[in-house]
């Protein structure tokens, strides 16, 4: 008969470290973030930093000390840095959305009271500079059209090129034609608005229109058009090109029914992101479509206005508080049409996204 001895579990040999260990509280994070914080202001308030920017870093900074302490002390260093990398992501976040929470805040505030029916109806002509009064339908009527033909120029081209390095290109053509493609999305403004003045208008003989424009704002266009839409049409699954080759259907139509419907929320996200891009540029529009205090609503003849150089001219004039308050009321307009081509785009992307079955 055989005899089972029981071995007590305090006399077990441990057998490499434990698999469990102490954990803070949930809460313990935001409580640390309340305390770094009031403590980040208290030393800056008694060194006399006059900057609320440096009371913030100072706050972040204690932050992650205080967090990585506390977790080496409990938990131990292993998920201290755990912890210490969690954190300075979330403070990187923060960083880079107070920015731009405040600036949405402040122009809201400085132009809100500006913005109204009179003033997206009107123009300038016969308005003073320094007086009241006055309007943006102008500007407001040449962006639309600028960007407009901008886009139908560039989105073509733009897509059937990603459509040529992703499904057909080989060899050197495509290596030069990604080069040029890495090369243009570096461009700055300026030298787009250079290059077509030189070719455009000097060297054809074409006069300042907002279709000169449009051709500056679609060179800028072109790469984050040919980029993102590369980026998605690779996303595509290879499986689904060789299940329709397998069927006998030929290669253009494969990218036609198939390849483009599958990343189309892709490709319409980036295409509006290049839009909202060229929306605000100003340096090509002040060298080519020059600015018109009138309305035009013909853009491949004459000057024509744009919102980023009303707002631009409006800002300029010297202790001109009329003049300010139409540019912050035209930058609120300007922020609220790149927002609202930036929810058409998720819109569009959650529609056409596999989950949605479209």
């Amino acid at each position: 008969m055989t005899t089972v001895t029981t071995v007590p579990e305090d006399a077990r040999p441990q057998i490499g470290p434990k698999l469990t260990a102490n954990r803070l509280p949930k809460w313990t994070p935001p409580v640390v973030a309340v305390a770094s914080i009031a403590v980040g202001c208290g030393i800056g308030a008694a060194a006399g930093l006059e900057s609320h920017l440096q009371w913030g870093l100072l706050s972040a900074l204690l932050f992650l000390l205080g967090g990585y302490l506390l977790s080496a002390q409990v938990e131990g260093r292993r998920q201290a840095k755990d912890r210490l990398a969690t954190s300075v992501v979330w403070v990187a976040f923060i960083l880079a959305v107070v920015p731009l929470a405040s600036l949405t805040v402040y122009t809201i505030q400085q132009g809100i009271g500006v913005v109204n029916g009179n003033f997206l109806s009107h123009s300038m002509k016969g308005v003073i500079q320094s007086g009241p009064g006055g309007g943006i339908y102008h500007a407001l009527l040449g962006t639309l059209q600028q960007v407009g033909l901008a886009t139908l120029m560039a989105a073509p081209v733009g897509l059937l090129t990603a459509v040529y390095l992703v499904e057909y290109g080989r060899g050197r053509l495509a290596k030069t034609v990604t080069f040029f493609v890495d090369v243009m999305t570096g461009v700055p403004s300026i030298v787009a608005g250079l290059f077509i003045l030189s070719l455009w208008n000097l060297a054809l003989g074409f006069n300042y229109s907002g279709f000169s424009g449009s051709l500056a704002l679609a060179i800028l266009m072109i790469p984050v058009v040919v980029r993102s839409t590369e980026e998605m049409l690779k996303l595509v699954p290879n499986e689904l090109r060789e299940a329709s080759y397998a069927l006998g259907v030929p290669k253009w139509k494969t990218i036609l029914r198939i390849v483009l419907p599958t990343a189309i929320g892709g490709i319409t996200t980036g295409v509006m992101l290049a839009v909202a891009r060229i929306t605000g540029e100003t340096a090509p529009v002040m060298m080519l479509v020059f600015g018109a205090d009138y309305i035009n609503s013909n853009p491949f003849d004459g000057p024509q206005q744009s919102l980023p150089m009303y707002i631009w001219q409006q800002y300029s004039v010297v202790n001109n508080d009329f003049g300010y308050a139409r540019a912050w009321g035209a930058a609120l307009v300007l922020i609220a049409f790149v927002m609202g081509l930036n929810l058409i785009a998720r819109g569009i992307a959650r529609w056409r996204s596999p989950k949605a079955g479209h």
